[in-house]
């Protein structure tokens, strides 16, 4: 016994919904790099590196050659300090 067709288009349409989904969050996740792919399983040296480079470059991907910094960045401390308690 054949289906009728009109039983699929709802699974159509969700199959749709999913692709379109799918194709939104990579353009998403692309823009957001920068262009670039997505990062996975960053550890401590990454996370510290990509610190760097967004203080350095203004972006969390952004890399420079230039072999002095800008100014203004040897004041630029990653490191937060605690405030003294008097």
């Amino acid at each position: 016994m054949p289906v009728p067709f009109e039983t699929l288009i709802p699974y159509a349409i969700i199959l749709a919904m999913f692709g379109v989904t799918g194709a939104g969050m990579s353009k998403v996740k692309n823009m957001n790099n920068a262009g670039k792919r997505t990062r996975r399983s960053l550890d401590q040296w990454d996370k510290q590196m990509m610190d760097r480079d967004r203080r350095l470059t203004g972006h969390l991907r952004g890399q420079t050659g230039n072999h002095l910094p800008p100014p203004g960045f040897e004041l630029n401390n990653p490191w937060r300090t605690e405030p003294r308690i008097s």
